[in-house]
C-alpha cells in the first residue's frame, strides 16, 4: 500500500484524510495519544496532548516497530485518544486489534478510523483486483484484503461498548492513474457527498469509549443552598426585630 499512495489516487486520498484528520483530533483533549500505523498521514498533527507515539508494522523512521497492533505494550485504561489508519485492514486479526484498541482506552477515551468503503467504485476495483491476483495477475491498487464495511465496523464498536460520535464518507472521483484525469473528476466530490454519500471511496468516524454503570461525580466547589430551618445569625435577628417594631409603628 506504501508504493500505491505515492501515485495520483493514492495522494488524493491523503490529502482528503489529512484534513478530515486535522478537524477532528484538534479538539480531543488528554494528556496520551497513539497512531497504529500508516506513517504517511501524520494523524496526531493538530492534536495537542503532550505524550504521542506513531507506531508501525515495519522499521520506519520517527516511529515505534510494532509486529502486532493485537498486543500493545500499554496498559489498561491509559490512553486518551487512538487513531487507525485503515489499520484494522491491514491487520491480520481486526476483531483483535479493535478489541485491544479497546483495553487501552481510558473510559471516555476516542478512537478515529479509516476504512475503505467496498460499497464503491474503489471497492468494485479491488474486487476485479483480488479476482486478477487469484488468476495470477499482479496489480498495484491495495493489499488483496475485503474491505471492512461502514455499518459492520460500526457493529463491531457497539459490541465493544463504543458509541459513534460521528461519521461520514468521502473521495467520489474513481481512482485513476493520471493527474490530468483525476482532476477532471473533481466535480464528483461535492456532488456525491450531497447526492450519494454512502457511496465515497473511503470513510471516517469518531467512536467514544462508554463505560456503564459509571458515575460522575460534581464539582466540589459547587454552591449548595442552605436548608430552610437554617439558624439565623445575630444580624439578622436583629434586622427582623427592626421590621417588626416599625410595623408594630405603623
Amino acid at each position: 500500500m506504501h508504493d500505491w499512495l505515492k501515485t495520483p489516487a493514492g495522494r488524493y486520498l491523503l490529502s482528503w484524510e489529512q484534513s478530515e484528520m486535522d478537524s477532528a483530533v484538534a479538539d480531543i483533549f488528554g494528556f496520551h495519544a497513539l497512531q497504529l500505523g500508516l506513517p504517511e498521514l501524520h494523524a496526531l498533527a493538530t492534536n495537542r496532548m503532550p505524550h504521542q507515539w506513531l507506531a508501525n508494522h515495519s522499521p520506519t523512521p520517527g516511529a515505534d516497530f510494532l509486529t502486532e497492533f493485537s498486543a500493545l505494550p500499554f496498559q489498561a485504561n491509559s490512553l486518551d485518544l487512538v487513531v487507525l489508519p485503515h489499520t484494522l485492514e491491514l491487520s491480520a486479526d481486526p476483531h483483535t486489534t479493535l478489541r485491544e484498541v479497546e483495553r487501552v482506552l481510558v473510559p471516555e477515551g476516542r478512537v478515529v478510523i479509516c476504512g475503505f468503503n467496498p460499497v464503491s467504485l474503489w471497492g468494485l476495483r479491488q474486487q476485479r483486483a483480488r479476482l486478477y491476483h487469484r488468476m495470477g495477475f499482479e496489480n498495484t491498487f491495495l493489499p488483496h484484503k475485503d474491505f471492512i464495511g461502514y455499518w459492520r465496523l460500526r457493529d463491531w464498536l457497539r459490541l465493544l461498548g463504543f458509541e459513534v460520535e460521528m461519521g461520514h464518507f468521502g473521495c467520489y472521483r474513481p481512482a485513476l492513474s493520471s493527474d490530468k484525469w483525476l482532476q477532471r473528476f473533481a466535480w464528483m466530490d461535492p456532488i456525491g457527498d450531497r447526492w450519494w454519500p454512502v457511496l465515497g471511496a473511503v470513510y471516517f468516524l469518531v467512536a467514544v469509549k462508554r463505560v456503564h454503570g459509571m458515575t460522575l461525580l460534581s464539582p466540589s466547589w459547587r454552591v449548595t443552598r442552605a436548608p430552610v430551618n437554617a439558624p439565623v445569625s445575630v444580624a439578622g435577628k436583629l434586622i427582623n426585630t427592626l421590621a417588626r417594631g416599625q410595623k408594630h409603628l405603623n
